[in-house]
Parts: structure tokens; sequence; C-alpha cells
């Protein structure tokens, strides 16, 4: 299942083509594969490998580490507390590690007793990150970011541009950041490279050149288009750069901001209008689909039963064991453009880790963090996770642990794809809304002709206004 998108950007990365030319995601969650959830202690070296930090002494020596274990699975997290304290002899770091961490995590942060250290994702464990950011309970990370290294630089200035000052990491609009980002990835609609070259098929540039090419699905046996039909979350990955195509940054503010007004804009009409075609058109949408979890709809899509399906970085590794067509090659095109006059455009997402503020011992879980951000650490990512850091040069560091599809996908910008993200503003305090699934829940039912964009809208007008009236009264 998809790494998790529930931490957006709010801006579009406009820049990230020429870093990572230079440097070479709900609803969904890391695609959790039943790896286990019982603890792991790490107990460090006796000997410095000579690493200049390793001389830091800290005054308490443990480090009690939570991580959700989805797709990336926990070997990483493994690999780098080893190395860490291989670096910083006499630390200990302990690693808990599971799909349901927010489970393991929520009775302790209650007491009063969280972790130190955590990076948490999936779409069930999300709701205990909000809680901290709503709590005001995470610690400022700020000096993480700002503060020059023995190397003279600000971890600042290794971070993809745009996403320190985001919602996503600095959530209050203070300026202060209290959520540092992890992998990034990079999502859209994806196809079957080799059939496209061995028909001479072009890749859509814009949606009307998608809709196109129906005939030349049903020529070669298959629908338009599949999803993963019981995860509507992954529709994000098309809706979010058709507003933005559409409408700008403006409407994307809209959009994840609460503004109701959203809901009757020409921009909704014809961006959510892709997912209405979609269902009227014949042969668009691959029967069965929205009875489809994630990992049936993305085998059949690899045998052959649809042209396009949404996904992001991740699908190659996450399907490496699926069965497929023969000579199938992954291609990934981005989303196609309702303007012609603008480029194909991908989603990109970043997922987060977090200090609380009532760790026993942030000194250690500072400079844990800081190492993450380290070649070393990074190169340990992409190895043992196949991910992608969001630090300039993070891409050609793990190349050598990437399929070439993979890497491709990351580099793709480099052709002039564009890059665009959000992520909805937190909710009140106690609100009975997740936005994101009010948002994304209903798209099945769209597709399915069992609601119309109008009923949708009218629905979505109705809690829109309610978030901002409990956002209001949050704030007297």
């Amino acid at each position: 299942m998809k790494r998790n998108k529930g931490v957006k950007l709010v801006l579009a990365l406009a820049v990230l083509a020429s870093l990572l030319a230079g440097c070479g995601g709900n609803n969904g969650n890391n695609g959790n594969k039943g790896e286990s959830e019982t603890p792991a202690e790490q107990t460090g070296a006796n000997s410095s490998n000579g690493d200049e930090a390793g001389s830091k002494s800290f005054a308490n020596p443990q480090l009690e580490v939570a991580v959700f274990q989805g797709g990336y699975g926990r070997e990483y997290w493994d690999a780098v507390a080893e190395s860490f304290m291989q670096d910083h002899p006499g630390t200990k770091i302990n690693i808990t590690a599971s799909p349901k961490i927010g489970d393991l995590v929520r009775p302790k942060i209650v007491a009063g007793n969280p972790p130190d250290f955590m990076y948490i994702a999936g779409g069930d464990n999300t709701p205990v990150l909000n809680g901290l950011i709503k709590d005001n309970a995470l610690l400022d990370l700020t000096d993480v970011f700002t503060e020059a290294g023995e190397d003279g630089a600000a971890l600042k200035d290794k971070i993809l541009p745009g996403i320190l000052e985001s919602p996503a990491i600095a959530p209050h609009g203070d300026g202060k950041i209290y959520l540092a980002p992890y992998n990034f990835g990079v999502m859209g609609l994806w196809y079957n490279k080799a059939l496209f070259d061995a028909k001479s098929l072009a890749s859509p540039k814009t949606w009307d050149e998608f809709f196109a090419m129906n005939g030349a699905a049903k020529e070669n046996g298959r629908a338009l288009f599949t999803y993963q039909g019981m995860y509507p979350g992954y529709l994000e990955e098309i809706i979010v750069p058709a507003i933005y195509n559409v409408g700008g940054q403006e409407a994307l503010d809209q959009f994840f901001n609460y503004d109701p007004e959203f809901w009757k804009s020409d921009t909704f009409k014809q961006a959510f209008g892709i997912l209405e075609r979609i269902a009227s058109e014949e042969n668009a949408l691959m029967k069965g689909t929205v009875a489809l979890n994630h990992t049936q709809s993305q085998t059949e899509f690899l045998q052959g039963k649809a042209m396009f399906i949404p996904n992001g970085s991740w699908f190659e590794d996450e399907m490496k064991d699926a069965p497929r067509e023969d000579g199938f090659q992954y291609g990934f095109l981005g989303v196609p453009s309702l303007d012609p006059a603008k480029p194909v455009t991908a989603l990109t997402s970043v997922e987060q880790m977090v200090i609380p503020a009532k760790a026993k011992n942030p000194e250690l879980a500072k400079a844990f963090l800081k190492y993450l951000y380290t070649e070393k650490s990074i190169t340990l990512n992409g190895e043992k996770a196949k991910g992608v850091l969001a630090v300039k040069g993070a891409p050609d560091l793990v190349k050598a642990y990437l399929g070439d599809t993979t890497y491709n996908v990351y580099k793709a910008v480099d052709s002039g794809m564009g890059t665009v993200n959000g992520t909805f503003k937190i909710v009140a305090k106690g609100s009975k809304y997740i936005p994101a699934d009010e948002v994304y829940k209903p798209l099945s039912s769209i597709i399915n002709k069992q609601m119309t964009l109008d009923e949708y809208a009218e629905k979505l007008y109705k809690i829109y206004a309610d978030i901002q009236e409990e956002l209001k009264a949050s704030a007297e």
C-alpha cells in the first residue's frame, strides 16, 4: 500500500527539478508487509570508528525510538541505530517498530511518558501525530536545522527547498519547525512502457489525450484506467495536481484550508470532473475496480487489464514479486494537464519524524535526528528501506539500491515535469471530522455513479463550513 501521504507540502516545489538534476504516498500507508511488532534492543559498540561526533558524551545515554513499520520495513532503523551507537560509544538505542505504532505509543503519550523519538506514518496512525500537533506537544526543532554544524553549514541548507517552510513541517504558522522531514515520494500515473514502445504509443500530456487513448486500450484488450478501489485516497494523486493545474496555489489554499466556496468553483468542476468522465465513458474504468484493494488492482494492472493506474515511487519495490504480463516495464507519466499550455505534473509527499515535548532525553534525540541526515544514514536508508530522504543529493547517493524505474521517477522532473503538493490544515481539537476521509472516501461513489458531483459538492460545502465554525470557536 502507498507510503503515507497525510503529510503534504502546501506549495509547489518549483525548483525541485534543478536540485535533483544536481543531486541525482490518507488514506494510504507504507504498505504493511506483516513485519514483527516486537521491540528490538540495540547495544552500542565499545569503541568509536573515528567519527568526530563520537567524542560527544550525553548525560542520558539511552534513547527510546518508536517507528512505523510499513513498506519501508524496520531494517533501516536497526542499521542506523547500530551505526549511531558505533559512532557514539556508550549510547544505547531501543527500537520499537510496528504497523500499528500509533496504538502502542498512544497510552504512553497520554500517561506523559512518550518515546524520545518517533516516526509516525500510515493512515491508522496519523491521528496520533495530528493530536500531538493540536496539543502543542512536539519539541521545537528549529535549532536542529538552523544552527551551524561542525562543517559550518546549517542542516536546513541540505533539505529540499520549500519543505521546512511548509505547514507540514512548521504547522503553527510561527516559522518554527516541529516536524522533521523523512522520505519523500513522487506520485502520478503509471503505464506499461514495453507496450507503449512496441505499439509506438506516446504517453498523454493532457487529459484529452488520455481519454483519446481509450481506443488503443480496447485494441490491446484492456480498460483505460483502474485504481485501488477500496482506498480511494489514491485518487488524490490525480486530484491535487488537477486543482493546481486549473486554479494554481490560490485554489489549493482554498481546498486545503477549508474555504467552502471551493466547492462552487470552476476549478472544482474541472478537476473532479475527470472522475465523472472516467465513470461515464465506456471502457474507461476496469470492471470491478471499486471492490479491489491496492494489491489486487495493482496486480490486475501488471497483468495487462488496464492501461493506467495511479501510484508512487514505491510501486516497483512493493510489487516486485507480483505476476505480470510478459515483458512488462514500469513507465511513469505523472499527471496529465487540463490546460495544454501547462506541463505534466507530479504529486510529491514527505513523511515526518518528531520528538515529543515530554521526551525524557531530548538532547540525545536531537543528536540522533541530525545523524539521520548524514551521507552514511541516507545511504543506509536507500540500501535497507529503498527510500529517498528529502535531502539534496539523496537520489544519486542511493541510486545503486533503487530500481532503474524508481530512480528515473525521482529524476523525471529534469525533463520539465512540474511538482505540487499540499496538506489539509489541522482541524480544531475535538473536531468530528478527518478532512482527508471526508474528501476522498466518497470518490468511489462518484466513479460508481452512486453520487453526482453536485451532491458531493453540496455535502463538502457544508462540511467545510462546519470545520470553519469549529476553528473559529476553538480560537475564541
